[in-house]
């Protein structure tokens, strides 16, 4: 992050040297207006770099080389495919992508594709992120688990809402160390991370008003339903390990479940052993 550059000249001179000091105030002034501030290092993968993350100002828009290529992703591949909510259309437009990517990724890091973290794991595409982050129908005050943190952008997302508190899970104990650090980092105080098998969901944490899973398992995890609120939702891709997948939204309403089913998707397969040792379960019917 480059600095402005100040400079304050005191001095006391006599009308003689006025017209030798303009001369040579006038070509600093030229030489320091024209210069360019020092680029931004690339940021190493996980690199902690405290931001400002609330609304997009003409200083940041000034420091951060990526605005555009961020802005430009918003317009085209996610309000330009159907998102609607205004929150979430704000939070992707300020949600540094660019720093929850590998360093070797970061040209790609607005495309609209996943991309590698490592361990195996993915960062999502943004437009499934902002799409499933609206299908949450997230209120202020409401409470939401997420399983699967991987580098930490899904619920930087959740937590650039504003709306109340965020709980991840994360089995993988690096990817899990190292997003906590950097959502830290960057403020977002309302995210809990912790390592785990997300199967189990955070049961000390439920009930939850809403859950996100950004793993696929082959079919719905049993605890996670149990700590849904009555009213709650569920957005979560299920399929078999290695193939393509249906992304599911379920509604619960008493000890009942509404499924819509939203069509196919991609992710890496949910893992742990409670997905291993559990069978595979029926998933509902889906609404009409």
């Amino acid at each position: 992050m480059w600095q402005e550059r100040r400079c304050t000249l005191k001095t006391s001179i006599n009308l003689t040297e006025l017209g030798i000091l303009a001369c040579i105030l006038s070509l600093v002034l030229f030489v320091g207006c024209t210069s360019k501030p020092d680029p931004i290092p690339d940021q190493p993968f996980l690199a902690t770099v405290p931001v400002e993350l609330t609304r997009v100002s003409t200083s940041t828009a000034a420091m951060d080389p990526y605005l555009n290529a961020r802005l430009n992703m918003v317009e085209t591949t996610i309000e330009g495919r159907g998102i609607q909510d205004v929150d979430v259309l704000r939070v992707m437009r300020e949600i540094p992508r660019h720093l929850f990517v590998p360093a070797d990724y970061l040209d790609q890091a607005y495309a609209d594709h996943p991309l590698p973290i490592g361990f195996g794991q993915t960062i999502s595409q943004p437009y499934i992120v902002a799409w499933m982050t609206e299908l949450l129908e997230l209120q202020p005050g409401e409470k939401v688990l997420e399983i699967g943190t991987g580098s930490g952008y899904q619920a930087a997302v959740l937590a650039g809402l504003g709306y109340g508190e965020v709980y991840s899970i994360e089995i993988v104990p690096e990817l899990a160390r190292l997003a906590e650090a950097r959502l830290r980092d960057l403020g977002f105080s309302q995210v809990n991370v912790r390592q785990g098998d997300g199967y189990y969901g955070w049961p000390e944490k439920a009930p939850f008003d809403a859950i996100i899973v950004t793993a696929a398992p082959d079919h719905l995890p049993g605890p996670l339903v149990a700590q849904l609120k009555d009213g709650g939702r569920i957005v979560i891709p299920i399929g078999p390990p290695g193939g393509y997948q249906s992304l599911w939204k379920f509604v619960k309403h008493g000890e009942d479940l509404i499924a819509y089913n939203l069509g196919g998707v991609a992710f890496v397969p949910f893992t742990g052993q409670g997905i291993q040792e559990h069978p595979t379960q029926t998933v509902p019917e889906p609404a009409p």
